[in-house]
């Protein structure tokens, strides 16, 4: 199967879409940092889903990066991802080099609140800055009608929603379910640094996160059943935990008994950092 079309220039994005737009064809986007697995996939064929043109863009940011974070050792395999990229009939590549996306004297930033405090911006806090100036500028770049962004990522899914509605940027936000193996663990990059034990724990993440869950919304008792919650996580294996943490589905601000909500946590397996969340049944 031929490999999708490839640009790495703003003005060779540009000038493909503006092409489509011509032939009066819809865009999608999926924002992704490369390594792509099964989950990035079931994003693209929502985004073939809702539109008649896909572009992918393949870049490992670095400003939301932090000087102790991996960004060196994050993989980086774009001729394997452009053969997934062919298998599920994207039609345009964007692989943009760092020095492209961040010419010499690059000085802007976007910053945004509301969702993005607590949580991750509590251990990563240059994370959601990095995040919404790289969005920004990729939905500039290419001014697709809608984008599709996995719930995996469920914080980063509410900043960039905020992101699209507080400065008017039309672009419709859509969330993909998180795919998981056949053990429930939510599919990850960088799931591919365990080893075979390391992923035997991991495996046991989304199983705790979902008793809380559903304790919570029987219980109404969302403190002592996080509480629980981490407790069983270091029990069961896991170096560290980040947090556990209820909160409201929209906003991410704590929840309370009666609202829909997600229990969201980050865990640590020796130098490997995990997320993932689960949905507070009503």
């Amino acid at each position: 199967m031929p490999h999708p079309e490839v640009a790495e220039t703003v003005a060779d994005l540009r000038a493909k879409v503006r092409a489509w737009r011509r032939e009066g064809l819809s865009v999608a986007m999926v924002p992704t940092m490369g390594a792509l697995h099964d989950g990035h996939v079931s994003l693209m064929k929502i985004a073939l889903e809702k539109a008649e043109r896909c572009v992918v863009s393949i870049f490992v940011n670095p400003t939301q990066f932090a000087p102790t974070e991996d960004l060196d050792k994050y993989p980086r395999q774009l001729a394997s991802d452009l053969d997934r990229l062919a298998e599920a009939g994207v039609h345009l590549a964007f692989t943009p080099s760092a020095s492209e996306m961040y010419p010499q004297d690059f000085a802007a930033k976007v910053s945004i609140g509301g969702p993005s405090a607590g949580l991750e911006t509590d251990f990563r806090p240059q994370f959601f800055d990095g995040v919404a100036t790289v969005v920004t500028k990729l939905f500039l770049q290419t001014a697709p009608d809608c984008a599709v962004f996995g719930e995996k990522d469920y914080q980063q899914l509410c900043v960039v929603r905020q992101l699209c509605r507080d400065l008017d940027i039309p672009v419709d936000i859509i969330g993909a379910p998180t795919v998981r193996d056949a053990h429930g663990l939510a599919m990850s990059s960088r799931n591919a640094y365990l080893d075979e034990a390391g992923l035997a724990v991991a495996r046991k993440l989304n199983r705790i996160l979902r008793d809380a869950a559903t304790a919570i919304a029987r219980h109404g008792d969302a403190d002592s059943e996080t509480v629980k919650a981490r407790r069983a996580l270091q029990q069961i294996g896991f170096d560290g935990v980040d947090y556990v943490a209820a909160r409201e589905s929209q906003t991410l601000r704590e929840w309370q008994a009666g609202r829909s909500g997600r229990l969201l946590a980050a865990v640590w397996l020796g130098k490997t950092r995990l997320i993932d969340n689960v949905e507070i049944p009503a």
